[in-house]
């Protein structure tokens, strides 16, 4: 009988990764397939279970994110200025529509079935992908931000959008005329990642200064009273604190804990409840740039890819990792509570 030999600990590295740096990857909602953006003007479809490149698509400049709508198509968000929709079946695209300036993100409500993308041009768009092509039929309505759109976040019709500056405009989705809040980040620093909490109560915001804000949405005395900050994906070397990028956050869909990853190539997983590091996986190759856990939370997609934090300079190869998560990395871990004397 031949050993088996278990994966490395970093997963499993897809076959076909992008050319140059990627800029998200994200699992579809009903399937083990992972849609991921590049700067080589490609979004891939690939089957992350049997490592398989399903589909890819070409742009006409960098594609700066991209989100499933099912699984049988997609969206993207480019630095053409333009939002795409992807037929994965046909292996064909069209135009939705454009924004004035690249385009930073983009996401799919289920709640409202409109595409929502936020650009450079400071301004968020919502489109109705039912709609004819056609810019004209499709936009819904575009709204004003206070400045460039960094991230964005969705979670039932909450729409949590991060600009430079930052500003955090929280919306409703029913009701987009103007922000339900207008915020500040409690972080000093460029707002790096925004991702609501999967039970909709409030968001995690990260920042370039090796931070996470967790924040809530409810404003009375005792919600504010939960918020707080931590430090994260720094080291010391030789009595100095080197701080890196905090990229990317991901909740895991069943537990509710989060990963992080930065650009100092490490993945952390947290429990925000209980105020814990649960995990640490090894370091990767690179900056992380984007997380995304599947469906069910089995499996966790990192992209190990250089940022260009640090300018111009050689790197290690743009990979695409998959692990297998383990319970015991994104459990929490009950409290214990010391036993009285008898």
């Amino acid at each position: 009988m031949t050993a088996v030999v278990p994966p490395p600990s970093s997963g499993r590295e897809l076959s076909n990764p992008p050319a140059d740096g990627i800029s998200n990857l994200r699992f579809s909602n009903h399937s083990d397939h992972l849609l991921v953006s590049s700067w080589d003007k490609t979004v891939r479809l690939y089957d992350a279970s049997a490592n398989l490149l399903r589909g890819e698509f070409m742009h006409g400049g960098p594609v700066l994110d991209c989100c499933f709508h099912d699984d049988s198509s997609g969206f993207s968000a480019s630095a053409d200025n333009t939002v795409r929709r992807l037929v994965f079946n046909h292996g064909k695209e069209d135009i939705l529509g454009r924004h004035d300036a690249p385009v930073r993100c983009i996401e799919y409500s289920y709640a409202a079935g409109q595409v929502i993308t936020g650009s450079w041009d400071k301004t968020l768009k919502c489109w109705d992908p039912r709609g004819s092509s056609g810019q004209e039929r499709t936009l819904v309505g575009t709204y004003p931000q206070p400045e460039r759109v960094y991230s964005l976040s969705l979670v039932g019709n909450r729409l949590v959008v991060a600009t430079a500056g930052r500003h955090v405009n929280v919306y409703d989705l029913r009701n987009m005329s103007q922000p339900e809040q207008r915020r500040e980040s409690s972080l000093k620093y460029q707002t790096r990642c925004v991702r609501c909490y999967p039970n909709g109560t409030g968001y995690a915001l990260s920042s370039v200064e090796g931070r996470v804000s967790m924040e809530f949405f409810d404003l009375s005395d005792a919600s504010q009273a939960k918020k707080y900050a931590f430090k994260c994906h720094r080291k010391s070397e030789a009595g100095r604190d080197i701080v890196y990028p905090v990229n990317a956050i991901a909740f895991h869909p069943v537990y509710g804990t989060f990963a992080t990853g930065g650009c100092d190539g490490f993945v952390n997983v947290w429990d925000g409840n209980n105020k814990k590091r649960l995990y640490q996986y090894s370091k990767y190759p690179s900056s992380i740039a984007a997380l995304s856990f599947s469906r069910d939370g089995r499996l966790l997609a990192v992209a190990s890819s250089y940022t260009f934090e640090e300018g111009d300079k050689p790197h290690e190869p743009d990979a695409i990792f998959v692990r297998s998560v383990n319970e015991v990395e994104v459990k929490p871990k009950p409290k214990v509570y010391p036993t009285p004397p008898a």
